[in-house]
């Protein structure tokens, strides 16, 4: 009885966290790009113990579990819906691949938040300001701005009849993305687990093309999530139960010598 206290507890924990990330998740619901996270649960360590009557524990042992734990947690890269918007600066990825951002400090992000816009400096970047690894720089006079599928930017200029071309964007792919450590403003950097990525123009590769007009929607599901934290709530009801009843069950054995 004092163990499935500990066990009944565990199980609480664990689904307090998973309502934390199912909460993180519909908060995004509206998130450009968003991908959602999973929790993952295993078992944790069972422990064995004679069976009464028998002498020999070892060859008739009763095995007994000592409750769960979150073993995991990771995002989930399956593509939102693309919304169109009709924006010039807004490009959504259709496929796989990434974005690969420079950061201030010199290291790299990568994101799929699609709306761009230009810094400061005149630099094709996210909407926090952090240009592209491309450097693409936008002039102040250019108009009419295109992203073609394969990534290609080009502008109108004045006196010029034909489009100018600015730059080449390029994507950059993972065989495990799910891999990624997710950090704020929707942004990933590697990990130790990451594999060697892949960097190539918008449609080779195996990589998606591109979308402008266009953002991808995040891929949050809200039926989906709903059912998810009615289960969670169940689960931690059924859990806290379990402590009610070992504890009525601890007070009648503390009651039965009076």
């Amino acid at each position: 009885m004092i163990n499935s206290l500990y066990i009944g507890a565990t199980g609480m924990q664990a689904q307090q966290q998973n309502v934390d990330t199912i909460a993180n998740n519909l908060a995004n619901l509206n998130t450009t790009g968003f991908k959602k996270n999973r929790l993952s649960f295993s078992d944790v360590v069972y422990r064995a113990a004679g069976i009464a009557g028998e002498t020999n524990i070892h060859s008739n042992a009763m095995i007994a579990g000592m409750g769960t734990l979150v073993s995991s947690s990771g995002k989930l890269f399956t593509p939102g819906d693309l919304k169109q918007t009709g924006g010039p600066l807004d490009v959504a990825i259709r496929g796989n691949g990434f974005f690969e951002i420079q950061m201030p400090d010199g290291n790299t992000a990568y994101t799929r938040q699609g709306p761009l816009q230009i810094n400061k400096d005149g630099l094709l970047g996210t909407t926090e300001g952090y240009p592209l690894k491309q450097q693409i720089q936008v002039p102040l006079e250019a108009t009419n701005l295109v992203i073609d599928t394969d990534g290609k930017v080009s502008a109108q200029m004045p006196n010029e009849k034909a489009l100018v071309e600015l730059g080449q964007l390029e994507l950059t792919g993972f065989t495990n993305p799910e891999s990624l450590d997710p950090i704020s403003g929707n942004l990933f950097v590697l990990s130790q687990r990451t594999a060697k990525p892949i960097i190539a123009k918008p449609g080779e590769e195996g990589l998606g093309s591109l979308a402008q007009g266009y953002l991808e929607s995040s891929n949050v599901q809200m039926a989906e999530e709903m059912v998810n934290l009615v289960l969670a709530q169940r689960a931690y009801e059924l859990n806290a139960k379990v402590i009610q009843t070992s504890d009525e069950m601890l007070s009648i054995s503390n009651n039965l010598r009076r």
